[in-house]
């Protein structure tokens, strides 16, 4: 089975991602980046923010992932990248870099299709 992380930036996800249900949303129905997972045994197994700018503590966070996630015997397989951190993170490469190195699984970038173009119009 995959289980999946998925990370996101703390601003947008205290300030303005309501839940994140977006990404829940995408994952349930299997779009966006998640359609990899269509007929597959998949659950989403944490939601994570980024720790702040510029990211510095991002693996620290992953490490009380494991560790926290250990006694449980539950580990991620997959860590997917929300657009909050893509679409509007100055730190996103130097963040996915040090993500990539230390993770030991597939970091996906992307999560939901969901981002409008426009607010109003």
């Amino acid at each position: 089975m995959e289980k999946i992380l998925v990370i996101g930036c703390r601003n947008t996800m205290d300030d303005v991602c309501i839940g994140c249900s977006r990404c829940l949303v995408a994952f349930n129905r299997r779009e966006g980046e998640f359609k990899r997972y269509e007929g597959v045994d998949a659950e989403i197994m944490g939601i994570l923010n980024c720790g702040g700018c510029p990211g510095a503590s991002i693996v620290p966070r992953l490490a009380q992932v494991k560790l926290w996630n250990m006694p449980l015997d539950e580990q991620p397989t997959k860590i997917h990248l929300g657009p909050c951190l893509a679409d509007n993170c100055r730190y996103y490469d130097a963040l996915v870099g040090k993500i990539r190195a230390k993770a030991g699984i597939e970091v996906v970038e992307g999560t939901h299709p969901y981002m409008p173009a426009k607010v109003w119009g």
